[in-house]
This record gives C-alpha cells, sequence and structure tokens, in this order.
C-alpha cells in the first residue's frame, strides 16, 4: 500500500462528499426540501464516501505497520544491507504482478524454460494463484485481503415488477363534489309529438265530452300538439378506496427514496383498483357498481365474426342510446384477435404488424384495459359515465396505528373517496366476443 495509492482514496473521498454537500445546500439555497432524484443522489454519494473512508483507514494502519518496522528496525542498529531492509521493502512495493511471478505455482510453471524464455508456440498455465493483500493471514475473501477494498456499487435502481396501463379514467367525464351523496337528473321517457300546424279558422273554445270527461278540441283552432317528458331524481354515493401498509421509520431514514416510492406505489394500487370498480365493480357493500353491471346498459350477441359483431353495437348506441360512441373498450387478449383478424386472402384487415397509427375499428379508438373481462368487449359513448371526486388520492403517514409508536413503525395510508354513475345506462353496449 503506497502514500500514492492512500492520496488517490482521499481525493475520491474528498470529492464524494464534496457533490452530497452542493446537492444539500442548493436544496437549502433555494429554501425547499430535496426531491427524491436529489435524496437519491445524496445518499449515493455520502454512502460512496463511507466506504472510501473506511478504505482510507485500512491503508493508514498498513502504512504505520510498515514505517514502524522500518524504525525498529533503524533503532536496533540493523545495517542497510540486512535482508530485514529488503523484505520491507518488498513489502511496500509489493504489485499484483510480483505477486504472481513470486507465487509457487507461476515458478512452478516456469521451471520447465530454462533462462526464464518461454518460446512462442509453447503452451503455458498455471495452477491457480492465490493473490493476497499486504497481511496474508486473513485470506483472500476475509477482511485483511484485497477483497475488504471491493465494496458494491450503490446504483439507485428499484426495478418494480409493472403494472396494468390505465386508460378508463381518460375517457369518462370527471366532476369534484363537497358532498358524501350526489344527486342528478335522469329522464326517464319521452313523446315527441312536434307536427305541423295549420293556421286557426275558429274562435271557438274546447268543450268536453260528457260521457269521459276528456277536453275536446275545435276543429280548425291551431291548437298545438303537447309533448310529454318524464323525469327521475337519482344519487350516487360516496364511496372510500383505500390501503396501507408498515415501514420502519429506521428504513425511511436510511434510504431517502423508499417514502416516495411507497408514496406512489399506493397511488398506483388506489388507481387499479379505481379502474376495477369503474368497469367492473358489482355494487354490494361498498362497491361501486361498474358499467359492466349497470342496469339498463344494452348487450349485443355475437353476429358472424367479431367485425360485423361491433358493427351491430354501434348501431345500438346511436339508435336505442341516441349517442355518438367515442370508444371501443377491450382486453389485450381482444386487442391481438383484432390485429390478426384476415380477409379470404389471408391479409390482414388492420394493416398487419407495420402499420403505423391508433387502432381503430368502424372510426372508433380501440382502446386495450386489462381490467375488462375477455369474453367482452366493451362499445359506447364513456363521456355518460361520471366520476366525482370527493377527495382525490391523498397519502398520510402516522405512528398511532395499534403499537407502531412503542416500535418506531409508521403506517402509509393512501385513500380517495369517489362516487360513481352511469347517467344513460342505454350508451353503453357490450359485446359478445366468442373469445375465451
Amino acid at each position: 500500500m503506497s502514500k500514492a495509492r492512500l492520496k488517490s482514496l482521499q481525493e475520491e473521498a474528498q470529492a464524494a462528499v464534496k457533490k452530497a454537500r452542493e446537492i444539500a445546500e442548493k436544496a437549502q439555497a433555494e429554501g425547499r426540501e430535496m426531491t427524491a432524484d436529489e435524496g437519491g443522489e445524496y445518499q449515493t454519494a455520502m454512502t460512496k464516501g463511507g466506504e472510501l473512508l473506511e478504505q482510507i483507514k485500512a491503508v493508514k494502519r498498513d502504512l504505520e505497520v510498515l514505517e514502524k518496522a522500518d524504525e525498529m528496525a533503524a533503532a536496533i542498529g540493523l545495517p542497510s544491507d540486512d535482508p530485514v531492509h529488503d523484505t520491507i521493502a518488498r513489502m511496500r512495493a509489493k504489485s499484483l504482478g510480483l505477486q504472481i511471478v513470486d507465487s509457487p505455482q507461476f515458478k512452478a510453471a516456469m521451471a520447465p524454460f530454462k533462462g526464464g524464455h518461454v518460446p512462442e508456440r509453447s503452451a503455458f498455465s498455471t495452477a491457480p494463484i492465490d493473490v493476497k493483500g499486504l497481511f496474508v493471514g486473513g485470506g483472500t475473501g476475509g477482511d485483511s485481503s484485497a477483497g475488504a477494498f471491493v465494496v458494491p456499487e450503490q446504483t439507485g435502481i428499484v426495478e418494480m415488477l409493472g403494472r396494468k396501463e390505465l386508460k378508463i379514467r381518460d375517457l369518462i367525464s370527471l366532476r369534484r363534489t363537497a358532498s358524501d351523496t350526489v344527486e342528478y337528473v335522469a329522464q326517464t321517457s319521452h313523446t315527441n309529438a312536434a307536427a305541423p300546424v295549420p293556421e286557426a279558422t275558429t274562435s271557438a273554445s274546447p268543450t268536453s265530452n260528457p260521457e269521459t270527461g276528456a277536453v275536446v278540441l275545435p276543429t280548425g283552432g291551431g291548437y298545438k300538439p303537447e309533448g310529454s317528458w318524464a323525469f327521475e331524481r337519482k344519487t350516487a354515493v360516496v364511496k372510500t378506496i383505500a390501503e396501507w401498509v408498515p415501514a420502519t421509520k429506521r428504513a425511511l431514514a436510511d434510504v431517502a427514496a423508499l417514502e416516495g416510492l411507497i408514496n406512489d406505489e399506493l397511488r398506483a394500487d388506489i388507481a387499479e383498483a379505481e379502474e376495477g370498480q369503474v368497469l367492473n365493480g358489482d355494487g354490494s357493500g361498498e362497491n361501486l357498481t361498474g358499467i359492466n353491471n349497470w342496469s339498463g346498459v344494452q348487450t349485443q350477441t355475437y353476429a358472424t365474426d367479431l367485425i360485423t359483431t361491433v358493427r351491430k353495437a354501434i348501431t345500438k348506441a346511436r339508435t336505442i342510446g341516441r349517442v355518438a360512441p367515442n370508444a371501443i373498450v377491450v382486453n389485450p387478449i381482444v386487442a391481438e384477435a383484432i390485429d390478426l383478424l384476415k380477409d379470404a386472402e389471408n391479409r390482414f384487415y388492420y394493416g398487419g404488424p407495420f402499420a403505423f397509427g391508433p387502432r381503430t375499428m368502424w372510426g372508433l379508438p380501440v382502446v386495450e384495459s386489462e381490467t375488462q373481462p375477455v369474453p367482452t368487449a366493451l362499445v359506447g359513448d364513456f363521456s355518460k359515465a361520471v366520476l366525482w371526486d370527493r377527495e382525490q388520492t391523498t397519502v398520510t403517514v402516522t405512528d398511532s396505528h395499534a403499537d407502531f409508536f412503542i416500535r418506531n413503525m409508521v403506517a402509509i395510508l393512501a385513500e380517495e373517496r369517489v362516487a360513481f354513475a352511469v347517467t344513460r345506462p342505454t350508451a353503453f353496449v357490450k359485446v359478445a366476443t366468442n373469445l375465451t
């Protein structure tokens, strides 16, 4: 271990600590806390600095031992040509190459070659050579070997398992509410009596049928036809979607990015649960009633092929639901079936594997959602499904759960409060795809 090595380690450690200090000072100067990325970089730099410090201490100990041995040799009056001085000098200068050529394995491999010259075409190999550090007693894997200075690199990468791509919130109508119950009005019937009306030719007043009591309008009276509308007041109740996980205070303190990671993952869990409720909630207990389970949603049985069936569903949405459908929601398995559809000449309907642009069918975007059940597609005007946010997703941390306070643990809770309703059920059509 040389003084040059010590200087190199010191410079590396100083650079690491300087980087950490600059990150912290920048956040402090801007009057804010460090971001998750800054926290990760800060922690990495400080960890590297600590590891280098341990290496510096080890190098210093080695140099002190050599210096003391040198001083002792000089103090007892050993002449400069004494082998002890040579041993100390060899230990001080001994490099990886010197350890190899001095090893019994290397010398045994060189023995057949007189004069130390190995012919160009001769096979040359050695038995495994145990290369040790300055203090050989610890072995190659111990703290006194070179292995003590090989430390894992902290990359800062945290690879999660992956998540569903969420699409449904982007399709439906989103509103805010400050109440726990949302009311809306839905029309239940509509009689259109509009018709051309001639000018009045008489001033006679209406009469009453003596038998039925019905009003009888005089001929030529110019009376306008009366239409009929009926409405119903409906309610949607706010429900809570929540999840919590435990964590130790030490873990949150030691890993700067951990709390942010947990927060993001909890929020994503809530979003996944919300999409599941909007599409498939069964309405029982605290569940929302999703589109696929909403009373009054239309259905379309399988007819000839997938393309024909979807077109018939679009017709139902237009003629019965009285809407212009804006999307077809399918599971990725159904989307794959659409992509692989071919005509009688074995040509892909949708351009094949090299087609560019969004996938559409009959002019409507085909939206993939893993939450949509595989056997059916969902065609409709998704603006007729409304989600009211009472409380958007929030994350809170507390140690007041159970005995967490005395155990230095915290509960991290994410929750949202929402209400949901399909304001016009006939705007949606569940389509049988004949797939399993």
